[in-house]
């Protein structure tokens, strides 16, 4: 399954609940729609106050292409006033192993 790769981003979120986080990311998820390579994504709050942020991609490259993207084409987007920048963590990796129904 190396031809997907999976980006998990965690941080905190200044103050904002997630949901309000979500409500914000109308633009973000319309621009990732637009990338080359984007298949998913997913928003979880593993423990209170700390966010995973997951997209599947078709290569690691497809990912982090658009996240360099994202951070100049958006960075006046208010998603990332609402992020604790100093506890963010992220990462990229092709998938290794895949089960499905």
């Amino acid at each position: 399954m190396k031809n997907q790769a999976i980006e998990l981003t965690t941080f905190k979120l200044k103050g904002f609940t997630i949901s309000q986080f979500i409500e914000e990311n109308k633009e973000i998820d319309a621009f990732l729609k637009r990338q080359k390579g984007f298949r998913s994504r997913t928003i979880s709050e593993l423990k209170k106050g700390v966010i995973y942020d997951m997209l599947f991609w078709d290569s690691v490259e497809d990912g982090t292409v658009a996240m360099h993207r994202l951070m100049s084409e958006l960075s006046d987007s208010i998603v990332h006033d609402m992020i604790d920048q100093s506890t963010v963590s992220w990462n990229i990796s092709a998938v290794e192993h895949f089960v499905s129904l």
